[in-house]
């Protein structure tokens, strides 16, 4: 951790790009989707073993769900295969996982296994793994919002009592600090609907490398340019 003058204590990571890789290599989309599980698995080993507090992945948005369905099938059937290879390497490194998004929205089979993982390592107190499933920043907010509404409702608080910070802990990353640093590969450059709320003041960058041939390397160069970022959060550093 040394290289490092300072960490992001939350990374967040739209993984963009599978498409087009497997466009390039000429092979189905649905292989382009596998390799990005390749890439994605050093990520997260290397965050863990780094000491970040939370890593925040765009795994599936609720507009997904318009791609052909052979892509969305394959997607999900790569989920089943990701929790079931790796929840034992995941629990034994004391990764906590938190899926972000409808669960109640996901197929049966993929249901079980996001609350499975979650319930076995709700324990753990390592790296914070959120995975966005079925999810959108905006339903995210529209969902808080209502939370806090029933909660007035109730006479459980009143309206004066809703701050950023109890709107902060009606959403799906309640207790977890706000994205440091935000990671969208391919070059595209938005949010794309993630964590709309959590990147206010959060450090943007968009390697062009697709996702499939993104690298430790990749990885550690974004480290270092958050490193050496000036973070003011609306002051001024004299």
């Amino acid at each position: 951790m040394s290289e490092f003058a300072r960490l992001p204590r939350h990374v967040a990571i739209i993984m963009d790009g599978n498409g087009r890789w497997a466009k390039q290599h000429k092979i189905k989309i649905a292989l382009g989707h596998r390799q990005g599980v390749e890439a994605l698995r050093s990520i997260i080993r290397e965050s863990s073993d780094l000491g970040i507090e939370a890593l925040s992945l765009y795994a599936f948005s609720t507009e997904n769900w318009k791609r052909d369905p052979q892509e969305v099938d394959a997607l999900m059937g790569l989920l089943l295969e990701f929790f079931s290879s790796e929840i034992d390497e995941l629990d034994e490194k004391n990764v906590c996982i938190r899926i972000l998004g409808d669960k109640a929205g996901l197929p049966e089979k993929q249901r079980q296994a996001v609350v499975s993982a979650e319930e076995r390592t709700k324990g753990n107190t390592g790296l914070h793994l959120n995975i966005a499933l079925n999810y959108g920043g905006r339903a995210e907010l529209v969902l808080a919002a209502r939370t806090l509404a029933e909660r007035v409702r109730k006479g459980e608080m009143t309206p004066d009592e809703i701050t950023e910070e109890t709107l902060a802990q009606a959403l799906y990353t309640k207790g977890l600090p706000d994205v440091d640093l935000l990671i969208r590969t391919s070059g595209e450059m938005r949010l794309s609907n993630f964590l709309l709320y959590q990147c206010a003041y959060a450090e943007f960058e968009f390697p062009t490398v697709l996702w499939p041939d993104f690298t430790l390397d990749h990885y550690h160069r974004a480290l270092r340019e958050f490193a050496g970022r000036d973070r003011r959060f609306g002051g001024r550093n004299e």
